[in-house]
């Protein structure tokens, strides 16, 4: 069975299976995950926000490569999702926006804190530790 490739199912309980959540279908649980945390910034965003309340130029400032547009976009998909929430304070120009994990955000910091110290650990490994200035 050389170049063949095995059709890969999702069982569970010995029933090919898939889950329906928000009218799409998805094949693999991994899915599930990256289609609400997959991208280059998301998982960056939620590490940011997993010690608190944060503005949008703070954010910004922690993920110096996202542009203003990207990051806009990102943090609207993240609420979007439920993963996090964006509070409006009603004070005189300039208004306040704060972002912070919902609590169903919140679920995914151990995971977020698996993935960072495996990039860590191959940071280490197989990569230079620098100053920046």
């Amino acid at each position: 069975m050389t170049g063949a490739k095995k059709k890969v199912k999702m069982i569970i309980d010995g029933k090919n299976v898939a889950f329906k959540l928000n009218d799409k279908t998805y094949h693999c649980a991994l899915d599930i995950t990256m289609d609400f945390i997959g991208g280059k910034w998301k998982c960056v965003v939620l590490w940011y926000l997993k010690s608190g309340k944060l503005r949008f130029t703070e954010i910004k400032q922690y993920i110096p490569d996202i542009t203003e547009k990207m990051l806009s976009i990102q943090l609207k998909a993240l609420e979007r999702d439920g993963l996090v929430t964006r509070e409006v304070y009603g004070e005189k120009p300039p208004i306040r926006v704060e972002y912070s994990l919902s609590e169903f955000g919140k679920t995914l910091i151990p995971a977020i804190d698996t993935i960072a110290k495996w990039g860590r650990e191959l940071g280490e490994n197989k990569g230079k530790l620098i100053k920046l200035k």
